[in-house]
């Protein structure tokens, strides 16, 4: 099994794929005002939006994308006026992130994880 695409809600994809095209993200399909899809710079994962009338109302989606030269990708993001909740930091499990929100409030986390992407010293 390999995950293909991961799909968030957006209310307003107008305004959400300029965004996501900002961050580096390669347009594929526009199906508006319901669907966008895009290709990840490196690797096979895609990733979309969909239309909805209401986001959800608890703490929403979690999207990690990992960035081989973080630091180098933030200080270029920060450059184009994409603005940060955190900035790259190291974290306790290992891995170094910097965090922001999408124009829909959806959590994206900018990650490298190294060694510790999938092998972190207490995996099973």
């Amino acid at each position: 099994m390999n995950l293909n695409q991961i799909t968030v809600p957006s209310v307003d994809l107008e305004k959400a794929i300029p965004f996501y095209k900002k961050l580096g993200l390669h347009l594929i399909v526009e199906a508006l005002p319901h669907y966008a899809r895009f290709e990840c710079p490196e690797g096979d994962a895609t990733f979309s939006i969909h239309k909805v009338d209401k986001l959800p109302s608890v703490d929403g989606v979690y999207v990690y994308f990992e960035c081989s030269d973080l630091d180098g990708h933030v200080k270029v993001l920060l450059e184009k006026g994409i603005v940060f909740e955190e900035l790259p930091n190291d974290k306790m499990w290992l891995w170094r992130e910097a965090r922001l929100r999408d124009v829909d409030n959806n959590q994206i986390i900018l990650f490298f994880g190294g060694k510790n992407r999938k092998n972190p010293p207490w995996r099973i």
